[in-house]
């Protein structure tokens, strides 16, 4: 298949570029700087720059651009970048993907969709949360009716925490936990979403070639975890002690809006992966951390 990218040299996107150059797809990434190869096409989705032209004959259009949600204090500037990063390029790609008639239009989402949900299990049926990431979300969903209008076959990829040791929540976590600083955060009864890197890259290779998918698609692990769970996990794995706790207070001094996020809970369910079959390698928080351990 031939297949363009947005978002192509982010934490998931290198991962999936290589795994779908393996597989022998022909894979166009999308930059925002001049392209120095055949395989890259320059974009700006800000000012809604893109030849749709040079897309043309591609299958599959994917958007995994967007501005990093812990990068940066929550500044009302820096959150309008995360609105904004999502938004602009999923509305220039959704319209790319229609003007193509690509078979399907893979967009980038999260689980920020449910908000807070506590203890109580959601899954793609549940209505959008509350919060500003939930808002985020509601708005970056929208930005693909371009082409789902278009007849495109549209899914929805809401991403939970990837466990990876290059970017991400575990990239912070790790550096501490071997050095045996590590402990959980806040209370550690929050559940945290997770899905293995290897398991982010096959399912999101699995929904481009089920066309019976589409729509919201959980993208995280069946057996949510919590942080004391997570904790735990990576103690044993690592074989780190797990001697101090970081207080709430603590969290919410040094990342500001944004530890709202670390301190929450979304216990989410990927049902319609369930349904259709897809099988985890990592179904479990120990087995996602020994992965993360052995890469």
């Amino acid at each position: 298949m031939r297949i363009a990218i947005g978002g192509s040299s982010g934490l998931i996107g290198t991962e999936l570029v290589e795994s779908l150059r393996k597989d022998g797809h022909v894979v166009l990434r999308l930059v925002r700087r001049k392209p120095s190869a055949s395989s890259e096409i320059y974009w700006n989705p800000s000012s809604g720059e893109l030849d749709f032209a040079q897309l043309s004959g591609c299958d599959v259009v994917i958007n995994l651009a967007g501005a990093g949600v812990g990068d940066s204090r929550w500044t009302d500037k820096y959150k309008s970048l995360i609105l904004s990063s999502r938004v602009d390029s999923t509305t220039l790609l959704a319209k790319a993907a229609a003007e193509v008639k690509a078979s399907v239009f893979i967009a980038g989402s999260a689980i920020g969709w449910y908000g807070d949900t506590a203890d109580r299990r959601v899954d793609e049926t549940n209505p959008a949360g509350t919060g500003f990431l939930a808002d985020v979300v509601v708005a970056w969903e929208k930005a693909a009716e371009p082409a789902s209008a278009a007849g495109v076959r549209v899914v929805n990829i809401r991403t939970g925490l990837v466990a990876a040791k290059n970017g991400g929540a575990w990239s912070r976590l790790l550096p501490i936990f071997k050095l045996g600083a590590g402990g959980k955060l806040g209370s550690g009864k929050q559940y945290w979403s997770f899905i293995s890197m290897r398991d982010e890259i096959a399912a999101i290779k699995f929904v481009i070639s089920n066309s019976q998918i589409s729509g919201p698609v959980n993208l995280t692990a069946p057996t949510p975890a919590t942080n004391a769970e997570v904790t735990t996990a990576m103690s044993k794995v690592f074989n780190r002690p797990t001697l101090f706790p970081v207080p709430a207070f603590a969290l919410k001094s040094l990342l500001g809006e944004f530890s709202q996020e670390v301190l929450g809970s979304a216990r989410v369910i990927p049902q319609v992966l369930i349904d259709a079959g897809f099988v985890f390698q990592d179904p479990d928080i120990e087995s996602a951390m020994r992965t993360l351990a052995a890469k």
